[in-house]
C-alpha cells in the first residue's frame, strides 16, 4: 500500500479502493483481526527505561571517580585502611547525590504513549463499534467528534465544521479547519493538509470521518517518536573539562611519584617508606573532595533554580546553562500566552483598542486613548452581541484563572465581549437558538438562527471578504444604511492592515428574518447581511518577554523563534519581541527544505525567525548551530518540539502547557511557562558557574601547596611533614566546607552583562594556573617554615641566632645529618598550617582582583561559619586524646598556636597587597 503519491493528494476513492474498504461498512471483523497481525497494534514502541540500579552506577562513570578508586586500593593495601574507607566514603556520598537528582528516569516514549486516545468509534461490519484505540488497522473508518482525541493517521471523507487543535505537533495554537478536498501539493506541511488528521490531535468542533492510512510508529507522532530516539546528548561542558582535568592531575601524580620514589631509592631509604612518601604526594595531588563539591555545587543550584520557577532535572545541565550561546524557542505558549485575545474592532469607521491579555475579562475599550463616545459604545455592544450568539465556546473560572472550553477564538470574542459587561449565558436565554449552519472551510463562515420576541434573528461571523459578500446594507453610527463601493474599499484595507500585523480578522453581520420562514438553508438565510464590524485578534505575547530577550542580547545570547504559524505572523511576533534586526532574515519551512545541511549551516547565524516549521526542521537548525560550536538551549512545549528540545545542549520545556513528551525529553522544566524564567536561569547557571570556579581554584591551589610542602621535603631530605591520613583529612574535611561556602557566594550583579563563555574555554586557563602554582607556593613555603621552625630553631643550641641554626641545625639535616628536635610536635604545626593558611586562602578566592573589604567580609557569612567550623574541627583534633593516635598528632601549647597563627596568615596578607597594587596599576 505504499505509493510515490502522498495520501492527502489521493482521490478518498482510490484510498478505499487500495485499503480494500468501504465508507458506510467499514472493514469486516475478521479483515480488521488479519489486519491486526500484520500492522501490530496502535501504539508506540516503548524504549526500555534505565533502572534505578543501572542509573546509580552510572554516577560511578567519571575518570577522577576512578582515580580515587585506585588511590583507595593503593591506601588499601598499604594498611592505610582510614584512607581508603574515607575515600570511598566520599564516592559513594557523590554517588548518592547524583542520583536523587537524576532519579526521574526517561520517558519520552511512555509519555507519548499516554496521548493515544484509549478509545474510539469505528465502522465495523455495516455497524458502529467503540474499540480500544491500540486495536485499530489500516483501512478503518474512525468517526470523529468535538472532544474526540485523533487515534492514527487519517484522511477525511466528510466534514461538517470539523476543526482540530494541531498546537502540539504544529505548534500553531489556532484551530485548523479539515475538508475533504485532495490537496494538490505533495510537499505540504502538516498544519496544511486540510484533508488529513494525525494521531495525538483533538477536534475542538463539528464532526467528521475518517480512513485511517497510518497507524503506530508509522504515524506523525510515531515518526517523531523515532526522531527523539535518535537524538542524543553530549556531556556537558564541566564535564569534558573535568574529564581532561582528571587525566591531567593522573600524569602530574605520576610524574610526582615516579620522581619521588626513584629519589628515595637513591638515597637508599627502606622500601615502604618511599613507596609510603609516594604515596603521600599522590593523595596531595589528587583533590578528593572535587567530584562531591561540584555535584553539591550544582544540586545547591538546583534548589535556588526552584525559587525562579525552574526545575533542573538533569543535574549537569545547571553549568551548561551558564555557557549558553544560542536560544531556539517556540512561540507558541512560550512566546505568547497560548490564550486568543481580541486587540482591536473596526466599526463605525474606527478601529477601536482593547486592552488585556489572555481569556481573563479585564480591560477597556478606547478610540486614539479616549474613552468612547455613547454611539461608538453601542456600536461596539453591537458588535459584542453578535459574537456572542454565533458562538459555541463558553468561559469558565477555575479559581483565579479563566479557561475557554471551545474554539479558542470564540472563547477570546467571549472575553473581549466580557469586558463590555455582555455575558454569553445573559443573552443565550433571552435570544434562544432555533438553528446553526456551522463553520465550514469552504464556505469560512457559520451562522445562527435565534428567536427574539419579534422575529428570528440572524447572526454570522467568518472572513471578511465573504461577510462583507453577504451584506446589502451596513451598521454605520447608530442607524442603518445601503453598503457603498467606497465603504467595501475601506473594510478591505482595514482588514489588509489588521492581517499585516499579524491579527486574526473576522468579521460580523446580521439580518432579521420573518419567524414564518422554515427553510433555514444557507441559500436562504445568509443574504441581504447588515454588516456591523471587524474583529482582529491575537494571541498576545507575553509582557516580559521582549526585556528578556533584549537581556539576552546584551549578555552575548543569540535569540531565535521557530514556530510553526505563518510568516507574517511569526514577522510581527518577531519584531515586536526583539527577535528580528537590520540583518536578521526570516525564512519558512518550504524555504528550509531547499537548504542542504551544509547550507543551512553557513546561513544558521543570519536567520532569527523560522515559520511553518516541522519536527525535523527543529532538529536540523538546533543541528545546525551545534555545528557552528554553539551551546543551544531549545524551548519547547508541544510534541512537535521534543526531538529538538533533546538533541540540544539544554532542553527547556514549559510546565504548565507542556506535554508529557517534551517534559520528559528536557533537561529543565520552566515552572511558569515564562520565557524571563529561561533568562533567569542562565544567570544562575553563570553564578553557579563562577562559584564553581572559585571553589575549583580554591582546592587545586590548596592542592598544589601540599605537593610543593611533600615534593620540597623530599628533595631537601626532610622527615616526612605530613601524612597521607592528615592529607586526606585536609582534603576533605577542612577543605570541604569553604569550598561548599564559595559555591553558593553571591553573584556578580553584572553577570549578565559579560558576553556568553566559550564551551571550549577551560575552566583553568593559563593566567588563572599560574596564580594557582605561586599561590600554591606560598602554602607550602609557610607550612615548610612553621616545621622548620618548630622542628630545628626552637630546640637549637643558640635559639637567639638564625645563622647557627642554619648552619649547626638545617643545613647538616639535609645532607643526612641526624635530626635534634620533636618531629611529632613539629609535623603537628606544619598540619595546622597547612589547614589554617588554606582557610586565610578560601577569602582570597572569592575574587582574584577586589580585596576582601571591598566586596564585604560579611557578604558571605556561610564562608565565615564554615571557616570557623574547620578551625574548630582541627583544634579538636590536635586536643583530643582519642583522635591523637588516629592522626598521629599531639597537643600544642599557646606559643605553638600563635607560630600557626602567624606563618597561616602570610598567604592571606601577600594577596591583598597582590590585589592592591594591581588595582592602582589599573588605575
Amino acid at each position: 500500500m505504499v505509493d510515490a503519491t502522498p495520501w492527502h493528494c489521493m482521490p478518498i476513492d482510490e484510498i478505499l479502493k487500495r485499503f480494500n474498504s468501504n465508507r458506510d461498512a467499514g472493514l469486516s471483523h475478521n479483515e480488521a483481526e488479519n489486519r491486526l497481525k500484520q500492522y501490530g497494534y496502535n501504539q508506540l514502541e516503548e524504549k526500555e527505561g534505565t533502572s534505578p540500579f543501572k542509573l546509580f552506577f552510572e554516577q560511578f562513570n567519571d575518570f577522577i571517580v576512578w582515580v580515587l578508586f585506585a588511590a583507595s586500593i593503593i591506601s588499601g593495601f598499604l594498611g592505610e585502611w582510614i584512607d581508603a574507607v574515607a575515600i570511598i566514603a566520599i564516592i559513594i556520598i557523590n554517588a548518592i547525590i547524583g542520583f536523587v537528582q537524576e532519579y526521574r528516569a526517561e520517558k519520552s516514549l511512555a509519555a507519548l504513549q499516554k496521548m493515544s486516545a484509549p478509545f474510539s468509534r469505528v465502522m465495523r461490519g455495516g455497524e458502529t463499534h467503540l474499540i480500544p484505540s491500540r486495536n485499530i488497522v489500516p483501512g478503518d473508518i474512525v468517526l470523529l467528534e468535538a472532544g474526540d482525541y485523533v487515534p492514527a493517521d487519517g484522511i477525511l471523507f466528510s466534514s461538517f465544521g470539523l476543526q482540530t487543535q494541531e498546537a502540539s505537533l504544529t505548534g500553531e495554537s489556532t484551530p485548523v479547519s479539515k475538508s475533504t478536498n485532495a490537496m494538490n501539493n505533495p510537499s505540504l506541511s502538516i498544519g496544511d493538509r486540510k484533508n488529513m488528521v494525525s494521531m495525538g490531535t483533538f477536534v475542538t468542533s463539528g464532526k467528521g470521518t475518517c480512513i485511517i492510512v497510518k497507524t503506530g510508529m508509522l504515524t506523525e507522532l510515531g515518526r517523531i517518536a523515532g526522531l527523539i530516539r535518535e537524538a542524543g546528548k553530549e556531556d556537558t561542558p564541566l564535564q569534558r573539562n573535568l574529564e581532561v582535568f582528571g587525566k591531567k592531575i593522573v600524569y602530574v601524580c605520576l610524574g610526582i611519584v615516579t620522581i619521588v620514589f626513584l629519589l628515595e631509592l637513591w638515597r637508599k631509604d627502606p622500601l615502604l617508606e618511599a613507596f609510603l612518601t609516594s604515596v603521600s604526594l599522590a593523595v596531595a595531588a589528587i583533590p578528593e573532595g572535587l567530584p562531591a563539591i561540584v555535584t553539591v555545587a550544582l544540586a545547591l543550584g538546583v534548589q535556588r533554580m526552584v525559587k525562579r520557577h525552574v526545575l533542573i532535572r538533569k543535574l549537569p545541565s545547571v553549568e551548561t546553562l551558564g555557557c549558553t550561546t544560542v536560544i531556539c524557542t517556540d512561540k507558541t505558549g512560550t512566546l505568547t500566552q497560548n490564550e486568543m485575545t481580541v486587540k482591536k474592532i473596526f466599526t463605525n469607521g474606527k478601529t477601536i483598542d482593547i486592552s488585556g491579555a489572555g481569556y481573563a475579562p479585564e480591560g477597556r475599550f478606547s478610540w486614539n486613548t479616549m474613552p468612547l463616545s455613547d454611539t461608538d459604545q453601542k456600536a461596539v455592544k453591537m458588535v459584542m452581541g453578535i459574537g456572542i450568539l454565533c458562538n459555541n465556546a463558553h468561559m469558565k473560572k477555575n479559581n483565579d484563572t479563566w479557561k475557554v472550553i471551545g474554539d479558542p477564538t470564540e472563547g477570546a470574542i467571549l472575553s473581549a465581549a466580557a469586558k463590555a459587561g455582555m455575558w454569553k449565558e445573559t443573552l443565550t436565554k433571552k435570544m434562544p437558538l432555533v438553528s446553526e449552519i456551522p463553520f465550514d472551510s469552504n464556505r469560512k463562515k457559520m451562522s445562527t438562527i435565534r428567536n427574539t420576541p419579534y422575529d428570528m434573528l440572524v447572526c454570522g461571523k467568518g472572513a471578511p471578504d465573504i461577510i462583507v459578500n453577504d451584506c446589502t446594507k451596513i451598521y454605520d453610527n447608530g442607524s442603518i444604511r445601503d453598503i457603498t463601493e467606497d465603504d467595501i474599499k475601506v473594510l478591505v484595507h482595514e482588514n489588509n492592515k489588521m492581517a499585516s500585523d499579524a491579527l486574526r480578522v473576522l468579521g460580523v453581520a446580521f439580518r432579521t428574518l420573518d419567524a414564518k420562514i422554515t427553510n433555514l438553508v444557507p441559500e436562504v438565510v445568509e443574504k441581504n447581511m447588515i454588516f456591523v464590524g471587524l474583529l482582529a485578534m491575537i494571541d498576545p505575547p507575553r509582557r516580559e518577554v521582549r526585556d528578556a530577550v533584549a537581556t539576552c542580547h546584551k549578555a552575548g545570547i543569540t535569540t531565535v523563534m521557530i514556530t510553526g504559524d505563518h510568516k507574517n505572523t511569526a514577522r510581527a511576533i518577531g519584531e515586536e519581541l526583539g527577535f528580528i534586526t537590520q540583518d536578521s532574515k526570516i525564512i519558512d519551512g518550504m524555504e528550509l527544505d531547499t537548504f542542504s545541511n551544509e547550507d543551512l549551516e553557513k546561513e544558521v547565524s543570519k536567520i532569527s525567525v523560522y515559520a511553518r516549521v516541522s519536527a525535523e526542521h527543529k532538529l536540523k537548525i538546533v543541528k545546525a548551530w551545534k555545528k557552528q560550536h554553539a551551546v543551544v538551549a531549545m524551548t519547547g512545549d508541544g510534541v512537535n518540539d521534543a526531538p529538538a528540545v533533546k538533541e540540544a545542549n539544554i532542553g527547556v520545556s514549559m510546565g504548565i502547557t507542556g506535554t508529557d513528551v517534551t517534559k520528559e525529553a528536557s533537561d529543565m522544566v520552566i515552572t511558569d511557562d515564562n520565557f524571563s524564567s529561561i533568562v533567569a536561569a542562565v544567570e544562575e547557571g553563570r553564578g553557579i558557574y563562577d562559584n564553581i570556579k572559585k571553589s575549583i581554584h580554591y582546592l587545586l591551589s590548596c592542592n598544589t601547596g601540599e605537593i610543593l610542602t611533600m615534593l620540597f621535603a623530599s628533595i631537601f631530605n626532610l622527615p616526612l611533614p605530613l601524612f597521607p591520613i592528615q592529607i586526606l583529612w585536609i582534603n576533605i574535611a577542612t577543605d570541604g566546607l569553604p569550598a561548599l561556602a564559595l559555591c553558593i557566594d553571591t553573584v556578580d550583579p553584572d553577570i549578565m552583562k559579560r558576553q556568553a563563555r566559550r564551551s571550549t574555554d577551560q575552566i583553568i586557563d593559563k593566567k588563572l594556573g599560574s596564580v594557582m602554582i605561586f599561590q600554591g607556593f606560598i602554602i607550602a613555603l609557610s607550612t615548610l617554615f612553621a616545621y622548620l621552625y618548630i622542628l630545628y630553631y626552637t630546640n637549637s643550641t643558640e635559639p637567639g641566632y638564625l645563622y647557627y641554626w642554619i648552619r649547626n641545625e638545617l643545613i647538616p639535616c639535609c645532607t643526612g645529618g641526624e635530626i635534634s628536635g620533636d618531629v611529632e610536635r613539629a609535623r603537628t604545626v606544619a598540619f595546622c598550617v597547612m589547614v589554617i593558611s588554606q582557610l586565610f586562602h578560601s577569602f582570597n578566592c572569592r575574587n582574584t582582583k577586589r580585596s576582601l573589604f571591598e566586596i564585604g567580609v560579611f557578604t558571605n557569612k556561610k564562608l565565615l561559619i564554615a571557616a570557623g567550623i574547620s578551625f574548630a574541627l582541627q583544634a579538636a583534633i590536635v586536643h583530643s586524646h582519642y583522635l591523637e593516635d588516629i592522626f598521629k598528632v599531639t597537643p600544642l601549647g599557646f606559643r605553638d598556636w600563635l607560630v600557626v597563627m602567624g606563618f597561616s596568615s602570610f598567604i592571606f596578607i601577600i594577596m591583598e597587597f597582590f590585589k592592591f597594587f594591581e588595582k592602582k596599576s589599573r588605575k
